[in-house]
């Protein structure tokens, strides 16, 4: 229940931090941050480092058939939407404790709002 709580607090500071740049989050902006990404995530079925992103936002974490989460992210409660994936943009390691991903986070909130925009266009 404390981890809960943890990923809970995260996830409202990350939402606090960012609430107005997702309003007017750019896809067009967040497909340019997303070349971070690219090397381990794509939309596709292709085998990368990384899970695919097709649908993700709604999607609940570590849920993607055929990759290894690890078993943090596989135990997590977490439903990708603009808040946790906001959370767990800024510092993925710490949303996620035990999380695989060794990206350290995007700093900028509008780098942030961007690649969730850019997500919700292009990961449907």
């Amino acid at each position: 229940m404390k981890k809960l709580g943890k990923l809970v607090a995260a996830a409202a500071v990350a939402l606090a931090m960012t609430t107005g740049a997702q309003a007017e989050g750019d896809a067009v902006a967040g497909k340019k941050v997303f070349n971070k990404c690219r090397a381990c995530h794509s939309f596709d079925a292709k085998k990368k480092i990384g899970p695919t992103l097709a649908d993700v936002m709604g999607r609940k974490a570590g849920t993607v058939e055929g990759f290894r989460y690890s078993k943090a992210f596989q135990a997590s409660d977490v439903v990708w939407d603009e808040a946790s994936m906001a959370a767990y943009l800024a510092a993925p390691r710490k949303f996620i404790k035990g999380t695989k991903m060794a990206f350290a986070g995007l700093r900028k909130p509008a780098d942030i709002a961007n690649v969730i925009a850019f997500l919700k266009a292009n990961g449907q």
